[in-house]
């Protein structure tokens, strides 16, 4: 229950609560006191009973003997099935570890560094176990920022995000029929949506760039375009991340035009006027691109650059019709702004068609 809770992304506040949860908790108490030797196949069955159902964040206490115990199975690397199937329960179990949860260094840095490196040279890991120890690892950014020198230079998480989610994407039946939408979810659309999440994560802590991104927003351009039709969840996050994305000053906005994102925005524009949640990110994510572009710089070759990037902008929207889509959405822009009461929303909308 707990496994395809956690992979599907479904919260039971309902456990935090439950007679099941005091029952485990007792349990591992019981088998913690224990002088002679602890069962410990026990112990980690039980940390995961409670972990991957976890809807609060998890006391220290609690934390920091159930990590250990996780981490020292997912560091089993023996090729059996049965192994992998329980290194990738481990995995995800620490996936679900979240962000506002402070976790010592000590605790796992070396080991999830180890984890993630011998699987890019050996391949040992499911997709869910590697996508679930870049989740648990990303998260941490939270409280530690000296990790992002090793999450972006050392292990490459731009790189390894684009590369897995590229390759889970051929397992997908982008082009379903219709009739076959209510069946049953395919895993790999579930893995890519949990990589977006990490995504987010990581677009929202980390200072870092470097030329890896650009291959990133690219897939990302990707798994928008294939999303479109059957897979709304994935087609709306990717949307919200190309809106994180303009938001962070470390993302160049020449990745979003160059790599497609820009000219997506602005087609979805046309096409969702009956989507209140899709116009709302799209009209934000245009803002930001406003202001950025409006920064100016004292530096003049970066100033010339800024110029010339706003002149490639305004020529590709006049080239799609934008005005006319703009128009379009002005009659809505005082409904969304009444929907969602969010000051910024008319802020220099019409300022960025006047002076772009």
């Amino acid at each position: 229950m707990g496994y395809f809770k956690r992979l599907k992304n479904v919260s039971d506040f309902a456990f935090d609560y439950s007679t099941l949860k005091k029952r485990f908790e007792k349990m591992v108490i019981e088998e913690e006191k224990k002088k002679e030797r602890k069962d410990e196949k026990l112990l980690v069955d039980l940390y995961e009973c409670i972990q991957l159902h976890n809807t609060r964040p998890a006391s220290d206490d609690f934390l920091s003997v159930c990590v250990p115990f996780l981490i020292k199975v997912a560091l089993n690397r023996e090729g059996n099935e049965e192994t992998r199937k329980e290194v990738e329960i481990a995995l995800l179990t620490l996936s679900n570890v979240g962000q506002y949860t402070h976790i010592e260094k000590e605790q796992f840095l070396s080991e999830i560094n180890g984890i993630i490196k011998h699987h890019q040279a050996h391949h040992n890991l499911t997709q869910l176990a590697y996508q679930s120890a870049w989740q648990f690892f990303v998260s941490r950014l939270f409280y530690d920022e000296s990790l992002e020198d090793i999450i972006v230079n050392e292990l490459h998480f731009g790189r390894e995000a684009a590369s897995e989610m590229k390759e889970l994407s051929k397992s997908v039946s982008w082009k379903r029929k219709k009739e076959e939408e209510e069946k049953k979810e395919e895993k790999g659309a579930l893995i890519i949506g949990r990589w977006l999440y990490s995504i987010e994560y990581y677009l929202s802590h980390c200072k870092m760039w470097n030329g890896e991104h650009s291959e990133l927003i690219g897939c990302i351009v990707k798994m928008f375009q294939a999303s479109r039709d059957n897979y709304k969840e994935i087609h709306v996050n990717c949307l919200y991340l190309f809106r994180k994305s303009i938001e962070k000053k470390n993302v160049k906005i020449e990745d979003l035009l160059n790599e497609g994102a820009i000219d997506l925005c602005s087609d979805e524009m046309k096409r969702s006027i009956l989507n209140v949640g899709i116009a709302w990110e799209c009209l934000l994510f245009f803002l930001n691109v406003s202001m950025r572009l409006k920064e100016e710089d004292d530096d003049e070759t970066k100033e010339a650059k800024r110029k010339e990037l706003k002149r490639k902008i305004y020529e590709k929207m006049e080239e799609k019709g934008y005005e006319d889509s703009f128009v379009s959405f002005y009659g809505v822009i005082l409904f969304l702004h009444g929907e969602y009461q969010d000051d910024d929303l008319s802020l220099n909308v019409e300022d960025y068609f006047a002076n772009v």
